[in-house]
């Protein structure tokens, strides 16, 4: 029995997403194909995977005693073409970068510019994905870099701190009088456009403005992505944690108010799959992305669970 290494990245994607749509989407295959790859790993192992509840796919118990040797294995295949790359000496190939979807302040236009100029049998994929789904691609070797918001606590990665991001409490300007002059409770008691289950980074760090306080933020709205996060503050929506030199830029061009009591800020990163470390393809990644970010630096390997 032949295992195909592509529906197995399928069946991994299916079993985190828990729904077809949404693995197809992040796969960037259509629904039938997804299904199809899901279908034949079945029928070449002779049992069902996946059972069906009324708006999701769960993993029966075989499935889920599989999904962690389907992600042992997936690892294990891109180890191998890393060696493979590593004996031939030349570099040449394709990576697939998982970044946000702001794209300046990954300056991911900048890190693949210098890379494809150094390097020009490189080609580059290039995903937006929340941090969240970023890890867990990594992890199944979806991606093979990932450029995320977040705290270095993923055993097996290797991490490059890229630069710390401020984030400021941001609203209507119509609401600049009730913004400037509120307390923390009353910033809270305000309406809010809040982060889906997936920005994790965004749900981190109000948690830690709001909810370690003891205060409930009146969410009206939620967003999966932070640029539709702007646009629905600027339309007056609601508040919104949003990046300092949006914010700013928002505040200048008569759009935006700030609240001056609150401020957070979080870790920005590069991180690949320490396993990979000596991967040609991972280096020179790493390497254009130390000339995009000047003070990068790396840190501590987290050993694996």
């Amino acid at each position: 029995m032949m295992i195909d290494l592509v529906q197995l990245r399928t069946f991994v994607a299916v079993a985190e997403e828990q729904h077809l749509t949404r693995a197809a989407e992040r796969l960037h295959v259509s629904q039938s194909a997804a299904s199809a790859h899901v279908r034949a790993i079945e029928d070449n192992l002779g049992m069902q995977l996946f059972v069906r509840t009324n708006r999701s796919l769960e993993l029966t118990r075989a499935g889920q005693m599989l999904l962690r040797q389907a992600k042992v294995l997936l690892n294990g295949a891109a180890e191998f073409t890393s060696f493979a790359r590593d004996i031939r000496g030349k570099i040449e190939g394709n990576l697939i970068v998982g970044a946000s979807s702001d794209p300046l302040s990954s300056r991911i236009g900048l890190v693949v510019a210098g890379l494809r100029e150094k390097h020009p049998l490189i080609t580059v994929d290039v995903c937006a994905r929340a941090s969240a789904g970023t890890r867990q691609a990594l992890k199944t070797s979806e991606f093979d870099i990932g450029m995320l918001l977040g705290r270095p606590v993923d055993a097996g990665f290797t991490y490059y701190q890229l630069a710390t991001i401020n984030f400021l409490v941001a609203g209507p300007v119509a609401w600049k009088d009730k913004i400037e002059n509120a307390d923390l409770a009353a910033l809270a008691d305000l309406p809010w456009i809040t982060p889906s289950d997936t920005n994790l980074a965004y749900s981190f760090m109000l948690e830690r403005l709001f909810g370690e306080k003891g205060l409930e933020l009146n969410s009206v709205v939620r967003f999966d992505n932070a640029a539709l996060g702007r646009a629905l503050v600027q339309a007056g929506v609601g508040m919104l944690l949003m990046r300092e030199e949006y914010a700013l830029e928002g505040v200048r061009e008569g759009h935006l108010a700030l609240s001056p009591i609150a401020r957070t800020e979080y870790p920005q990163f590069i991180a690949h799959l320490t396993s990979r470390g000596n991967d040609p393809l991972i280096r020179a990644f790493i390497e254009a992305a130390g000339g995009a970010w000047p003070d990068m630096k790396r840190m501590a390997s987290l050993a694996r669970s």
